[in-house]
């Protein structure tokens, strides 16, 4: 078996033993950059701060604040902020209501 063919069936065996639960968790890593940029989140959405506010969730009032320096995103929201920046559409779908 060629080197890519038995990175494919490693991956898809990998992918499968996480599906059913059984996959060593401690081999999985996330990172969750220290600093996340929001005003160039917003922009690269075209939206303005309270667009971006009312879609995701969050007050303007906290937008403001983030693009403005005045706070930071805490872990757990720069990593939303991150599935927000990599995947709107997702985020959007899972937050509509049924």
């Amino acid at each position: 078996m060629s080197k890519i063919g038995a990175s494919i069936l490693r991956g898809f065996e990998e992918a499968i033993a996480f599906a059913e639960g059984t996959a060593d968790i401690s081999l999985y890593q996330v990172h969750i950059p220290p600093e996340i940029d929001v005003k160039a989140i917003r922009g690269r959405l075209g939206l303005t701060q309270q667009e971006f506010a009312i879609r995701f969730g969050f007050s303007v009032n906290t937008v403001r604040h983030w693009e403005q320096g005045r706070r930071v995103p805490e872990g757990p929201t720069r990593a939303y902020l991150m599935v927000i920046d990599r995947e709107p559409e997702a985020v959007q779908k899972a937050l509509r209501i049924a």
